[in-house]
């Protein structure tokens, strides 16, 4: 076994430059490999699900793109006109963003951005997962009061998984939306990472512990959410 770093990057790297798509697969800690489509990550606006455009349609003023990917969010909100900066701590993905035309982009870690406050916070693909697990959404909230302005809204989306334990028992040591991962691209594996699917009440009752009020705005029938955050 072959292990590299950054394979969602080298993913799209060579379906945006070389125009060559290859399966690019994610292992889970519950048991299954699952193939992601690269083409998937340069939707138009119109290819993106009703979720994701009831969410553009809400961002408002100044907005931070956390989990930009290949910037398909960000190129629709400046082409309304929207200033919006778009972190994504890929290189060659934040490459990508920039060839592509998204103005703004920082190739960082959410926790070192630094800069204007934003009127909306935007982390939309299940972008709420980069904070790994529960305490690090704790934190991660904690971290959104310094970057947004007070009158301020972050819009994500999530999921709950709970339909995967069906056949099963939940884990007793840890909250079960926390999942681990790992890329698998043409015969080379990246390191496993820690990402985050987090159900209704959960968010609710952490939300409400570090001082935001949230509110449920779409849910569909496979179980996605999107929610919206204030500051209470």
């Amino acid at each position: 076994m072959t292990f590299s770093t950054d394979m969602y990057g080298q993913a799209l790297a060579d379906y945006y430059y070389r125009k060559k798509s290859f399966p690019l697969w994610v292992h889970t800690s519950y048991g299954t490999r699952e193939e992601m489509p690269t083409d998937w990550f340069f939707r138009s606006y119109n290819e993106f699900p009703d979720l994701e455009q009831y969410a553009l349609s809400l961002c408002q003023g100044v907005v931070l793109d956390i989990g930009a990917g290949a910037g398909p969010h960000a190129l629709v909100l400046q082409q309304q006109n929207t200033e919006v900066t778009a972190i994504e701590s890929s290189t060659l993905v934040s490459k990508i963003m920039i060839e592509r035309g998204v103005k703004q982009v920082r190739n960082i870690d959410y926790q070192d951005y630094s800069g204007t406050q934003a009127d909306t916070i935007l982390m939309l693909m299940n972008g709420i997962g980069l904070v790994e697990n529960l305490a690090g959404l704790s934190d991660f909230l904690q971290w959104a009061q310094h970057h947004l302005q007070p009158n301020g809204q972050m819009l994500f989306d999530s999921s709950d998984i709970a339909y995967l334990f069906q056949k099963t028992n939940f884990p007793k040591d840890y909250y079960y939306g926390e999942v681990q991962f790992q890329y698998e691209y043409r015969e080379q594996y990246g390191e496993w990472f820690s990402w985050l699917y987090i159900d209704e009440q959960t968010l609710k009752q952490i939300a409400a512990s570090n001082g935001w009020n949230c509110q449920t705005l779409f849910n569909d029938s496979t179980d996605q959410y999107l929610y919206r955050l204030t500051l209470l």
